[in-house]
């Protein structure tokens, strides 16, 4: 009690301690630094932790972002161009002088023999059989069967279709049947002599009454004339994108 109390006074009056007190401080530092090292360690590697989760989770958030602002793009586009089709559709409609019906096609047929589409209009839409089916450049074909709500329509590249035609250059008429291609027609009995040439746009004729008169079916891609049979044959490309449009 006696010693504490003397030390006080000394170190009041003269600061030794002072110096004593920095020198046992400076060797604790190491003891501390060791004793606080892991708990800071912890700390810190707890916040890498949590900082990497955070970046982590959004990165997942703005890739999932990113996913759907592609397939929005993409619908969008999807919209924009069966949009410009629809309204070619009703641009070409008015060249035909009868009311006309939007459909979309259903389903095409797989059989190699048949060429032939269901669309989504039947009866109830005022579909009836041997209705003429255009879309936006040229005649498709026309229906050969009608349920309430479907309808089957052989295309006129279809073996077992004709349609009635004339070139658009100088009105020679002519019967267009199916042709051996996927999208050609065979011209196979024209006049030896017929006026007719490669890239010669044919168009219905408009006799029978079904097809729209002056409406583009094909455009002729090749000529065959044979002297020893006294007859002139041509092949045509259907001015319809069969393979392509979705509305018809």
């Amino acid at each position: 009690m006696v010693l504490s109390i003397a030390l006080m006074a000394l170190d009041y009056r003269f600061g030794q301690l002072e110096r004593l007190r920095g020198g046992l401080l400076l060797l604790l530092s190491p003891v501390q630094y060791a004793v606080d090292w892991p708990l800071a360690g912890l700390q810190w590697f707890g916040n890498t932790l949590a900082s990497r989760s955070a970046l982590l989770e959004e990165n997942r958030q703005l890739r999932q972002q990113q996913t759907l602002l592609q397939s929005r793009s993409i619908k969008y586009v999807a919209l924009q161009a069966e949009n410009k089709r629809l309204r070619e559709l009703l641009d070409s409609s008015e060249r035909v002088d009868k009311p006309v019906v939007i459909a979309e096609i259903l389903r095409i047929e797989t059989n190699p023999l048949k060429r032939q589409i269901v669309i989504n209009k039947g009866s109830r839409d005022r579909a009836f059989t041997g209705q003429t089916v255009i879309d936006t450049l040229g005649v498709v074909g026309q229906i050969t069967h009608t349920g309430p709500y479907t309808a089957n329509v052989i295309l006129i590249t279809d073996p077992n279709h004709s349609i009635p035609v004339q070139i658009a250059r100088n009105g020679v008429r002519a019967i267009a049947v199916g042709g051996k291609g996927d999208y050609s027609l065979e011209l196979p009995y024209l006049a030896a002599n017929a006026d007719v040439e490669v890239g010669d746009i044919l168009i219905a004729s408009g006799l029978g009454g079904r097809f729209p008169d002056g409406y583009p079916v094909a455009t002729v891609t090749h000529i065959d004339r044979n002297d020893n049979v006294g007859f002139t044959s041509a092949t045509a490309a259907a001015a319809a994108r069969l393979d392509r449009h979705r509305e018809v």
